[in-house]
């Protein structure tokens, strides 16, 4: 499996790629506008993310704006909803309006931090990205 991990703060984006380099090869992004490139260059080399693990409070562009640019892109492309990259959500923002948000924008999972690393396992199993 390939995951993209876009985060901003170091100590967050180090904690997730060690937990989730135990199901698959991690990339890691400090930025939204870094996120959404790394995105579609995996796209061009025929070497798609299968996860994106998705901070909300990021620089240049927020985790919104990236899931939207993303789902966009899958949409220009003809992807079926089916076969479209599953997206968890990182973040503390857990108000109604933020998880509404971005199940809209066309999140998988909505995760809360800190993140709980069962949880998240909990997620993966429930979206087959493993067993």
């Amino acid at each position: 499996m390939k995951i993209l991990i876009a985060e901003d703060d170091f100590a967050s984006r180090k904690f997730i790629m060690n937990h989730m380099s135990r199901y698959g090869e991690c990339d890691g992004t400090v930025d939204g506008q870094e996120a959404v490139e790394a995105y579609v260059m995996a796209m061009e080399d025929d070497e798609p993310y299968n996860l994106v693990c998705l901070d909300v409070m990021m620089p240049e562009m927020d985790g919104y704006q990236v899931l939207k640019t993303i789902r966009e892109i899958e949409k220009d492309k003809g992807i079926p909803e089916k076969e479209q990259v599953k997206v968890i959500m990182m973040t503390a923002l857990s108000a109604e309006k933020n998880v509404k948000m971005a199940f809209e924008l066309g999140a998988t999972v909505y995760c809360a931090k800190p993140v709980d690393v069962d949880r998240l396992k909990t997620a993966m199993k429930k979206l087959k990205l493993i067993k």
